[in-house]
């Protein structure tokens, strides 16, 4: 059995990953293919495993090395599991971009991976190389199982759902530590032993829509109260969905500091002082790459100093994913699907988060019904800008990429049209060759004001 890892440069994640197949009984002889552009990543994580391997593993498991777009498709070549980690651009220069242009228009984000006009971008730079993977696992391992981690997560499994033959499940573990954060962070961990929860919606705004303890009572009431508490009497790190709470009735699955800006409500230059009363950490992301790397580079030196590398199983889905499908066994997981009749207000095109069952003929998504009117109206001023990305992504205009940034509801409250347009055109050519095939279509004209 193959396991094909792309964006296996991603070190901590490959290792995460895969070191929890070669801890699976059922996986735990694969090959595991390792894909990347980087060669000195890559060559990291392949040492990184290779001790996994011989420490746990008893060096059941091959490990080999693919480095470049030439050796794609031997990489793909027979996979059965195909993990994909890639970030295009990476940080520098990918990711300072979408932070310092829209800085220059007053556009302020503390992620921009997800949606918003640095999730557009993001999207619009990865799916030309999703489409390559594709075409090349639609020709060499088509019966393959992509199970995919990359951001911006709903546009890019999308994009694969609707527009390749790959069959596709985008998973995040935001929904897997969703009600503990919440009842640890409302000093109720007594409550999670046992505790039975249900979520669905979309990637990052899925939604807590019931939350019972082992003995079949309600929670939200509880978590309710202490959460306006919270909000009212100190200063923490997850307001804003406290704050979502106290207005919508319901917590959502990704943190704070994602949500500030997947909506028109908390980042606004006429209420500068919201920033700092829900505590929000603008360009929060960059900070957070700077300090990974250096990090990373501690990292790497004990572990190369130390030769011998143990790993206990994650929370990821993937290695469970895996096993349920070779062992024929049943497996629960909250994947990122094509909305096909699960949830009945939200658009049939929306890549939804729901719950799943898997076994050895696949991911099964399960019907969820209608969401509360207002949670679905949150989710579609997402939804649209994600479909509009990725139309742009397919139809490669211009025109088409304004629309998305257009419709993305924190940009539009910032922004006029003309700087939208502006700023799109700026940021299309500072990133350079990743965004070439964009240049073409309607040219921006200035209104003289600008």
């Amino acid at each position: 059995m193959k396991i094909t890892f792309l964006g296996a440069g991603s070190t901590v994640f490959a290792r995460n990953v895969l070191g929890d197949c070669m801890g699976t009984e059922a996986l735990r002889d694969a090959e595991m293919a390792l894909y990347d552009i980087n060669a000195k990543r890559l060559e990291e994580s392949k040492l990184i495993l290779q001790a996994i391997n011989d420490t746990i593993n008893g060096g059941r498991a091959s490990i080999v090395v693919y480095h470049g777009r030439e050796q794609l498709e031997a990489a793909l070549r027979g996979a059965v599991f195909v993990v994909n980690a890639i970030q295009v651009g990476g940080y520098d220069p990918a990711t300072i971009t979408d932070f310092e242009i829209p800085k220059k228009y007053g556009l302020r984000q503390t992620i921009a991976d997800t949606i918003g006009i640095g999730g557009v971008m993001r999207a619009l730079r990865t799916i030309p190389v999703m489409e390559e993977f594709a075409k090349v696992m639609e020709r060499v391992c088509p019966n393959a199982l992509l199970l995919n981690y990359s951001n911006p997560m709903a546009m890019l499994t999308s994009y694969m759902l609707r527009y390749t033959d790959v069959k596709t499940v985008g998973l995040c573990h935001s929904v897997q530590i969703c009600s503990e954060t919440l009842l640890k962070g409302l000093g109720m961990e007594d409550k999670l032993e046992g505790r039975v929860e249900y979520i669905a919606g979309i990637n990052h705004m899925a939604w807590l829509l019931s939350l019972h303890d082992k003995d079949g009572n309600d929670l939200y009431p509880e978590i309710k109260k202490r959460a306006a508490h919270k909000n009212a009497t100190e200063k923490h790190d997850d307001m804003v969905r406290y704050e979502y709470i106290k207005h919508l009735g319901y917590y959502c699955t990704e943190s704070s500091e994602h949500n500030a800006e997947y909506n028109p409500f908390f980042l606004k230059k006429g209420y500068p002082e919201l920033v700092d009363r829900f505590n929000i950490p603008l360009d929060e992301y960059p900070r957070r790459c700077i300090r990974q790397i250096a990090e990373w580079d501690e990292e790497w030196k004990k572990i190369h100093n130390q030769g011998s590398i143990g790993h206990e199983r994650s929370l990821e889905y993937a290695s469970h994913i895996m096993e349920a499908v070779v062992t024929n066994s049943v497996y629960k997981i909250n994947g990122n699907v094509l909305n096909t009749d699960l949830i009945d207000n939200l658009d049939r095109d929306a890549c939804v988060e729901v719950p799943c069952l898997v076994d050895g003929s696949g991911v099964h998504p399960c019907k969820v019904g209608k969401l509360p009117a207002h949670l679905a109206a949150m989710n579609m001023t997402n939804v649209n800008t994600q479909l509009l990305a990725v139309e742009a992504a397919v139809s490669k205009k211009k025109e088409d990429v304004y629309h998305a940034a257009m419709l993305d509801p924190h940009t539009a409250a910032e922004l006029s049209i003309d700087d939208i347009v502006a700023m799109c055109d700026e940021m299309i050519e500072e990133h350079g060759p990743l965004m070439e095939m964009y240049r073409s279509g309607v040219t921006h004209q200035t209104n003289g004001n600008e």
